[in-house]
């Protein structure tokens, strides 16, 4: 599904990566580990087409995602380190909108359900300013449940979550590569499910 050619980044004159090679199959999961400035989250985002590499390609189903980026993004589900949320508008409000851009329909009660699965009863219709890190990483969450992106991208999607929601995400993951998807990650935490399909992806920090 993924493949990583040769891909080198420079920021600031210091060399994050270069010619790094791999590549991630349907029903595989990879761990991206490396301490804070080893270049995790710039990797992402190139692979994501956020951002272009010094060299190399990213390709998709064996296209790189430069010919055809639409394609690409209609099969790709990122979320960043940031919850991307807007802070005005209640958890549902964030949600429908987020179906609505991506083209995406869904029952009212599906969406209530989805948000009271997650922690959230009784916190659906306040601003999600008011929620704590951990609520409005829920809010943001609620993507992996909604969407039929093959690819998914994960900045430490872990970030404030208890234990029982990291397990209830961890959950998810599986049901997405039992279904023929690819999961891309980087976290701090240790994963605590038996993926089979598990790879990892070491990056170091470069002086």
């Amino acid at each position: 599904m993924l493949e990583i050619k040769a891909l080198t980044c420079i920021k600031q004159d210091r060399c994050l990566f270069e010619s790094l090679n791999f590549s991630l199959l349907s029903g595989q999961i990879m761990q991206i580990e490396g301490p804070n400035g080893a270049g995790k989250t710039s990797l992402l985002r190139i692979i994501a087409g956020f951002s272009q590499p010094d060299e190399g390609s990213v390709l998709f189903n064996k296209k790189n995602i430069n010919e055809d980026y639409d394609g690409f993004a209609q099969s790709l589900l990122f979320i960043g380190h940031k919850t991307g949320v807007n802070q005005q508008l209640t958890a549902y409000e964030n949600v429908m909108h987020w179906l609505t851009v991506h083209g995406y329909k869904s029952a009212q009660t599906e969406i209530y359900d989805l948000l009271g699965k997650l922690g959230l009863v009784g916190l659906e219709d306040v601003p999600v300013r008011t929620l704590s890190a951990g609520q409005q990483r829920r809010v943001a969450l609620v993507r992996l449940w909604l969407n039929d992106a093959k690819l998914w991208i994960l900045d430490e999607p872990f970030t404030a979550l208890d234990k029982k929601g990291v397990a209830m995400l961890q959950a998810q993951f599986q049901l997405h590569l039992d279904n023929g998807g690819a999961i891309l990650l980087t976290t701090h935490q240790d994963l605590t499910n038996s993926f089979s399909s598990l790879q990892t992806l070491v990056l170091e920090y470069r002086h």
